[in-house]
């Protein structure tokens, strides 16, 4: 997908053109009265452009290898689509899913250049925590970088650990 290919960088300058009130994207945006350059909207949808590749190279395999003869029986017996979905499809994709957000997850935390442009660094609105620790590090504050980046580091892998018991529960009968 595009998104493993491109540049980060390439990719924030990319979505901030989209985005923005003069944008294409953006200006629709503007017409219905909200913005999304600059907002949190804005670095949430560069967040997702840059880490859905990594929920779609879990669930896909996974998906292709649950036989559609499964789903047909289940809908020759009478399950709804809901049914088949919730008692399938879901539980087969639900570690994949789980994966591949702690990889998304994972990424997104330290994600710079996709978001830098996009985001405006307006304090306590848009800031990032990779853009808080360069500003520090540029302030000659590298105690101040330091726990930033220790801060990141403890809650990716509070999360990381916390989906990984998730997902072995899930995946114990």
């Amino acid at each position: 997908p595009l998104p493993f290919a491109l540049p980060t960088a390439v990719a924030g300058i990319a979505l901030t053109a989209l985005y923005t009130p003069t944008g294409l994207v953006g200006q629709f945006a503007a017409d219905l009265g909200f913005k999304i350059a600059y907002t949190p909207l804005g670095i949430t949808l560069a967040l997702t452009f840059v880490t859905l590749p990594f929920v779609v190279r879990t669930v896909q395999p996974v998906l292709a290898d649950i036989p559609r003869e499964v789903e047909e029986a289940a809908a020759c017996l009478g399950a709804k689509p809901l049914q088949v979905f919730r008692h399938i499809l879901l539980p087969a994709l639900l570690p994949a899913w789980l994966t591949g957000f702690a990889l998304a997850f994972a990424r997104g935390v330290g994600e710079y250049g996709s978001v830098i442009f996009i985001a405006g660094n307006m304090p306590m609105k848009t800031e990032i925590l990779p853009l808080l620790i360069m500003v520090k590090l540029d302030q000659y504050d590298y105690t101040g970088a330091t726990s930033i980046g220790v801060l990141m580091l403890v809650v990716s892998f509070v999360l990381l650990l916390l989906i990984n018991l998730l997902q072995r529960r899930i995946e114990t009968p």
